[in-house]
C-alpha cells in the first residue's frame, strides 16, 4: 500500500511551478513503486495492512513480554529520572534527561496529534481511538529498549559532545553477521534518516507552517498570499531553525525544554475544555470507543486508520521501534543507559496515550458533525478527509476562536519537529560523511536551504519517497534490537536491584564503583 500523507502546498505557475512539476513527474513512478515495496500489504481474510506496521505491532508486543510489561511497572522509576534523583551535573553527556525527553518529544508531538486523530477516526470511527491506546502501550516497551541501546552504545568526544542512537549499536548488534553487513546495513538506515530528515522533517514541515499561516491571514487573497510572500516566510523560519540548530542539541534541548510542555499544556487545556463542556457525554463517548473497537469496521478502521496514519505520519506511533528517538535520547547526561530506557517510556505515553487520545475524545463528545461526513466519506469510496477539518470542526463548538489558535498550534508543533529532525539528519551525516566543524556548517547550510524551498516548493512525491525510507529504518533497527535485548535485560535487572538496595541513591559514582559502595541516606 503506497503512502497516504497530506499534499503539501504547490506553486500555481511561472518558474517555480514549472520546477515543481518537472521534479515530482520525475519522481512519481520511482516514489510509487517504492512504497508498494515498503508498504507491501499483509492480508488475513478480509484485513489488510501493511507488512511494516505488523512488523513494528509484534515487536511491541514481543518486547512487552520479554521485559516483564516494564511500561506498566516502570512508570514510577521512569518519574525518578525525570525529577533527577539519581543524576548529577558531572554524569557524562550534554543534556538533562528531561530536555533529552522534550527533544525527543517535539520530534513526534506534531501535525499528526491534530490531523492524524481526526482522519484515523473517519477511517475507523470511534473505535479507533483503543486501538490507538494499544499502539501507544506497546511503543512504550520499544522506546525503553531502543534508547536504553542508545545510551549504551553511544560515543561521548573529547568536546564532551555525544553520537549515539542506532549508528552505534546496530554495527554492534549486526557484527556477528559480519563486517561488511554490519556497515551495509547501517549505512541504509543512515542515508534513511537522512532522507527523511531533508524531505519528510523539513520540507514538509515548513510547507504545511507557510500553507496554515496563509489559510489562517486570509488565504490567497489575504496578507500570505501576495507574490514572494512564501519566500520570506521560507527565510524567516530558516533564521528561527538556524538559531536554534546551530547551538546543537544542548540549545536544542534548552529550547524544547520550554517549548514542548507549553504548547502540550495548551493543546490539552483546549481538548479538556470541549471535555467539560460536553461532560455528560463521557459515558456515552466511552461506550462507543469500546463499542466501535471490537465491530469488524472498528477493527479494521483501527488498524488501517490508526497503525497505519500513525506510524505512517508520525503521529500515533510516535516513532518507536524506528529508531529516530534514540539519537535525541543518546545525549543524556547519565552514566546508567538503561536510566533513559525509563524516560524514554514517557514519549508514547504523552504523545499517544494523552495527548492523541484526549483529541480523540473531543471530536466524539463534540459531536462536530463533519466526522460523520467523514466516515460516510470514506464509507462511500472516498479517501480520508482533512484530518485537521474534523479537529477543529470539534473544539470550534465550544470554542469558535480555536482555529486561530490551532494555526498556531501548527506552527509551533511545525517547528519544534523541524529543529529536531535537524539533529537526526546531522548523526545521520555525521555516520555517512565523518565529523568536523566544516562537514557539520555544510550539512546546516543544506538544511536551511531545504527549509525555505519547503515554503515555495512542494515536490510531493520526494516527500512521498522519503516518508517510505523512514520505514526501511524500522525494519534494520528492530533486528537489531532483537539481537541486543539480552543486553538489556541485564541493565535493566542490575538498575532495579541498585535502586531497591538504595545504591542508586549514592550520586557522581561509576558503575564499576557501585558494588563496592554502602548506601548513603
Amino acid at each position: 500500500m503506497a503512502a497516504s500523507i497530506p499534499v503539501p502546498l504547490a506553486p500555481d505557475s511561472g518558474i517555480l511551478g514549472i520546477i515543481d512539476t518537472s521534479v515530482n513527474g520525475f519522481m512519481e513512478p520511482i516514489a510509487t513503486a517504492f512504497n508498494d515495496i515498503v508498504f507491501f500489504p499483509l492480508t488475513i481474510g478480509d484485513f489488510s495492512f501493511p507488512i511494516v506496521v505488523a512488523w513494528l505491532i509484534i515487536a511491541g508486543v514481543v518486547i512487552t513480554c520479554y521485559f516483564g510489561f516494564i511500561q506498566f511497572r516502570g512508570l514510577r522509576v521512569s518519574a525518578e529520572v525525570v525529577r533527577g534523583k539519581f543524576s548529577t551535573k558531572e554524569d557524562p553527556g550534554e543534556v538533562p534527561h528531561f530536555q533529552a525527553l522534550t527533544s525527543a518529544l517535539s520530534g513526534t508531538v506534531g501535525l499528526g496529534n491534530i490531523a492524524g486523530v481526526g482522519a484515523a477516526m473517519a477511517l475507523g470511527g470511534p473505535g479507533a481511538t483503543f486501538w490507538m491506546i494499544l499502539a501507544g502501550l506497546l511503543g512504550m516497551a520499544t522506546k525503553f529498549a531502543e534508547c536504553t541501546l542508545g545510551v549504551k552504545y553511544r560515543e561521548v568526544h573529547e568536546d564532551g559532545t555525544v553520537s549515539g542512537g542506532p549508528f552505534k549499536y546496530l554495527p554492534v548488534a549486526f557484527q556477528r553477521f559480519g563486517s561488511l553487513p554490519a556497515k551495509v546495513l547501517t549505512g541504509v538506515f543512515a542515508v534513511a534518516i537522512l532522507l527523511f530528515g531533508v524531505a519528510g522533517g523539513n520540507m514538509f514541515q515548513a510547507n504545511q507552517t507557510f500553507a496554515q499561516v496563509r489559510n489562517a491571514t486570509g488565504g490567497e487573497d489575504g496578507l500570505m498570499g501576495s507574490d514572494g510572500a512564501a519566500l520570506l516566510f521560507g527565510l524567516i523560519l530558516a533564521v528561527l531553525v538556524a538559531v536554534v540548530i546551530l547551538g546543537g542539541i544542548k540549545s536544542i534541548g534548552a529550547t524544547t525544554s520550554k517549548l514542548v510542555p507549553a504548547m502540550a499544556a495548551i493543546y490539552i487545556l483546549a481538548c479538556g475544555a470541549v471535555i467539560a463542556v460536553n461532560l455528560e457525554n463521557v459515558p456515552a463517548a466511552f461506550g462507543a470507543i469500546i463499542e466501535g473497537a471490537f465491530r469488524p469496521e472498528g477493527f479494521a478502521g483501527g488498524i488501517l486508520g490508526v497503525m497505519i496514519v500513525g506510524f505512517q505520519r508520525a503521529s500515533f506511533s510516535n516513532e518507536a521501534g524506528v529508531g529516530s528517538a534514540a539519537i535525541a535520547h543518546s545525549a543524556v547526561k547519565t552514566r546508567r543507559p538503561v536510566s533513559e530506557g525509563f524516560v524514554a517510556m514517557f514519549e508514547p505515553l504523552v504523545d499517544t496515550v494523552l495527548i492523541c487520545t484526549m483529541t480523540a475524545l473531543a471530536i466524539v463528545m463534540a459531536g462536530a458533525p463533519s466526522l460523520q461526513a467523514g466516515i460516510d466519506q470514506v464509507q462511500g469510496g472516498g479517501g480520508a478527509p482533512d484530518g485537521v477539518i474534523l479537529t477543529s470542526d470539534a473544539f470550534a463548538t465550544v470554542l469558535p476562536w480555536f482555529p486561530i489558535v490551532l494555526a498556531v498550534a501548527v506552527a509551533l508543533f511545525a517547528y519544534s519537529t523541524l529543529i529536531t529532525w535537524s539533529y537526526y539528519g546531522l548523526k545521520a551525516w555525521e555516520y555517512l560523511f565523518g565529523r568536523g566543524r566544516k562537514r557539520e556548517i555544510a550539512y546546516k547550510v543544506i538544511f536551511l536551504t531545504f527549509t525555505v524551498a519547503g515554503c515555495i516548493l512542494s515536490f510531493s512525491q520526494v516527500i512521498s519517497f522519503t516518508d517510505a525510507a523512514l520505514f526501511i529504518c524500522a525494519f534494520v533497527n528492530l533486528l537489531g534490537v532483537y539481537l541486543l535485548l539480552p543486553v538489556i535485560k541485564r541493565e535493566m535487572k542490575a538498575y532495579l536491584a541498585d535502586r531497591k538496595s538504595g545504591k542508586l541513591d549514592i550520586l557522581g559514582i561509576d558503575d564499576e564503583d557501585i558494588e563496592d559502595a554502602a548506601p548513603v541516606r
